[in-house]
């Protein structure tokens, strides 16, 4: 069992399927019932105003990092003119949009959260959609972005085959999640912020996530890492476990060991950046590393996050 340290108290199941070892949480609330799961003051990826010496952190680390998200997302699709049609699902209150539509690219956005949405339509100067995929044609973009939202989202077959369609030809998309298979999975177990139960309701490792990918005819170009997120995770996984926690010397650690681990086990990062493209397509241009981002979640979002996307 893990708790829910961020609004409820309460205790939630995470089971796997014996058939192909998808791990998610079960039983959890429904769609029409998860919201009050989200209602926090300090919940900093559906409010801009958290206050907190963790948040201002984090909105400290999303300021240096949100260009190089841009530019990492430019590499990764490799347009001719440098910036197509970006759609953010689970785009939350709308950093990372602005910071594409300053870098020239064509964006749209959608956020069930109604303050988060608000905040980011006056962010980009655009209304910002409550998370109808319909609303927009087939083919529409180059690249589709989830900073730390695929977890949260409850028709998942659904939604995935829908942003599937909305891709052109060649387009991107972007997933980021966090591993359960990372050495801060394993140390903290039960207390490791990014289970962050009930709002992430499925917990991905690379093979579950290869396989789901592959459910929806898209190919696996790379699996990038995203190494700040294993400080970032380890500092609130800490906190969960206060009676016994290190604080900043332990998160420090568990961070760098993390990714020490990660980069002599076949790359088992606190978080993945997953890129993958239709099946067919000239995959796009290599990069280092996702290095941009931190740990979030949000269904919107929507990617990997221990308690909010870079958004």
């Amino acid at each position: 069992m893990v708790a829910d340290r961020t609004v409820s108290g309460e205790s939630f199941a995470i089971v796997q399927c014996a058939a192909c070892e998808f791990q998610f949480t079960n039983p959890r609330p429904d769609a029409a019932h998860i919201g009050r799961y989200y209602e926090s003051a300090a919940y900093v990826s559906h409010n801009s105003g958290a206050a907190g010496l963790l948040n201002q952190a984090y909105k400290m680390a999303r300021f240096f990092t949100m260009r190089r998200k841009v530019r990492l997302v430019k590499q990764l699709v490799g347009l001719p003119g440098g910036a197509g049609r970006l759609l953010d699902y689970g785009c939350g209150t709308g950093h990372f949009l602005a910071a594409a539509q300053a870098a020239g690219w064509q964006v749209a956005g959608l956020e069930p959260n109604p303050g988060a949405r608000a905040e980011a339509s006056q962010r980009v100067g655009q209304p910002v959609g409550a998370g109808e995929l319909t609303d927009f044609k087939e083919g529409t973009f180059d690249v589709i972005t989830l900073w730390h939202v695929l977890e949260h989202v409850h028709q998942l077959n659904e939604t995935l085959a829908r942003l599937t369609a909305l891709l052109t030809p060649t387009g991107v998309l972007l997933i980021a999640v966090p591993n359960i298979e990372s050495l801060d999975a394993q140390h903290y177990r039960e207390n490791w912020a990014a289970y962050d139960v009930p709002r992430h309701l499925y917990h991905f490792a690379p093979k579950t996530m290869t396989q789901l990918l592959k459910k929806h005819q898209l190919t696996l170009r790379q699996t990038l890492p995203m190494p700040l997120d294993a400080y970032y995770v380890s500092l609130l996984s800490e906190r969960h476990r206060a009676e016994r926690g290190g604080g900043l010397l332990a998160t420090l650690k568990a961070g760098y060991k993390s990714n020490q681990y990660a980069a002599q086990h076949e790359g088992q990062y606190s978080s993945l950046l997953y890129v993958a493209g239709r099946r067919g397509p000239k995959p796009a241009r290599p990069a280092k590393d996702a290095s941009a981002s931190l740990p979030g979640t949000a269904a919107p979002a929507p990617g990997i996050n221990a308690k909010a996307p870079l958004s």
